[in-house]
């Protein structure tokens, strides 16, 4: 065993993506200790948190057995070569379920592995498992499907948002450093802020969907959801780029994220708009404050902060929803005819309206989408590198308030993420502490289309100051 052990036994779990490995190149740590130790902490703490519903403990060992012999030997895969990382499970990984929380596809075993998976393979990493989501990517915390839903490691009488909770849970509670899941309205971003991590939904056609559950494909974005913007900046640098298998993906190289990752946020051009969430009483004034915040930090060092017009919130949301659980319908229509009893009952609530679309409907936010992203394009990413608003409005909502009713209360599940899922823009949930309640908050980073080393830049000089990285949950 290494050093590390004088350090007590958290000292694993604190090593950043790049810390572990340079550490791993150097041979004074091995990602057989990464894997074990990783694996101890779910073995102790996952019955009560329920973030994985699968965990690959052997092929785990023998994926990091095989990354320590490879990166001895010389052989570099990149900056996850070696570290342990999950699944949503949406992502086909070959060989395993791709259960999608639902009992209609509890035993469909992938035959090959998706695009983010295969990605991940060949860059070294080991797959811990797969992660607990809403049922199909959708639906909510619900009791009665296969699967428990996920608890929130800072207070477990809360969720930890969805539809990527199970990611969320595992990286608070320190199992992973990074996790990859989907983002259609908020499903990364959502967990990230109310778990107090960090949420990237690259820019649409940033990386594949090949060989992910569906949703809604014109909104269905995949990246990472990590504990700090460098192990987000790590996990993007793997999975990003073309597909020729998924036509969303550009023909594009990929930045090279992580020496872009220095923080110095001078002559960066920073726009926001306090009329999305100032003025609306559901937002906590602890969170307007903590943008203020931030905007007053990156003023302080260098960068140019300036108030920008932006579209009304309203039309965004609306433009959304309609196109979500229209694909939404259309996606699972066979099922909800033949087997709707099959479905959860929050997911066959939120699924259902789409049937009521009609196709004129459908193409008039397809027309009013193009519109919005123009006009963010043209008031906003004219002039500005990135656009800081809310991400979540309040803390994360109890476990309860999730009852009989649907939609539950306002303040179940109040975020602000759907807009740039509708437009295509980068998105990234940064955490900047913590409420008076003891649960975690944050703020919204939006960049231009393919600006996402913008968004890391900020976002690291924000983290250095606010993050709290040192701070984790008890857990049970």
């Amino acid at each position: 065993m290494t050093d590390l052990d004088l350090a007590g036994p958290s000292a694993l779990t604190e090593l950043s993506v790049a810390q572990a490995g340079a550490l791993l190149r150097t041979g004074a740590l091995t990602s057989v200790e990464l894997v074990e130790h990783a694996l101890r902490l779910i073995d102790a703490h996952d019955a009560d948190l329920h973030a994985f519903v699968l965990v690959t403990r052997e092929d785990a060992l023998r994926r990091a057995v095989r990354a320590d012999r490879e990166l001895r030997a010389g052989v570099d895969r990149g900056p996850l070569h070696g570290i342990p990382y999950a699944l949503k499970d949406i992502l086909d990984a070959e060989g395993l379920p791709t259960t999608n929380h639902s009992r209609l596809t509890l035993d469909a075993v992938a035959t090959e592995d998706s695009a983010v998976e295969a990605r991940l393979r060949a860059g070294g990493g080991v797959l811990l498992g797969k992660l607990a989501t809403y049922e199909f990517a959708f639906g909510g915390p619900s009791t009665d499907l296969p699967f428990p839903p996920a608890e929130n490691p800072w207070h477990r009488e809360h969720i930890p948002s969805g539809s990527s909770s199970g990611a969320g849970a595992a990286v608070a509670a320190g199992f992973l450093r990074v996790a990859f899941g989907s983002d259609t309205a908020g499903s990364l971003r959502g967990p990230a802020f109310h778990c107090g991590a960090v949420g990237l939904k690259p820019t649409y056609g940033s990386v594949s969907g090949h060989g992910a559950t569906p949703l809604a494909p014109t909104m269905d974005h995949f990246g990472p959801l990590a504990w700090t913007v460098g192990d987000a900046a790590a996990g993007l640098q793997v999975i990003a780029g073309p597909d020729p298998r998924d036509a969303r993906t550009r023909e594009a190289p990929v930045p090279d994220f992580l020496s872009l990752l220095t923080g110095d946020v001078r002559g960066l051009r920073v726009g926001y708009s306090r009329s999305w969430y100032a003025a609306d009483p559901g937002t906590l004034p602890e969170i307007t404050e903590a943008i203020d915040r931030a905007l007053v930090h990156l003023e302080e060092r260098g960068a140019v902060v300036e108030e920008c017009a932006l579209p009304p919130y309203e039309v965004f949301d609306a433009c959304g929803r309609i196109i979500l659980i229209a694909e939404g319908f259309a996606v699972h229509e066979e099922n909800l005819r033949r087997a709707p009893r099959s479905f959860g009952r929050f997911t066959y609530q939120k699924l259902m309206p789409g049937a009521g679309v009609a196709p004129d409907d459908l193409e008039r936010a397809y027309q009013v989408r193009k519109e919005l992203a123009a006009a963010l394009d043209r008031r906003v990413f004219a002039d500005h590198d990135v656009l800081i608003t809310a991400c979540g409005q309040t803390t994360a909502a109890r476990v309860d308030a999730f009852g009989t009713d649907w939609p539950p209360p306002r303040l179940a599940n109040d975020m602000q993420t759907i807009p740039f899922a509708v437009t295509g823009h980068p998105a990234m949930s940064l955490p900047l502490g913590f409420a008076g309640n003891g649960l975690p908050i944050g703020v919204q980073l939006v960049g231009r289309k393919f600006g996402e080393a913008s968004l890391f830049r900020a976002g690291l000089s924000l983290e250095s100051a606010f993050g709290r990285r040192e701070t984790r949950p008890v857990l049970p």
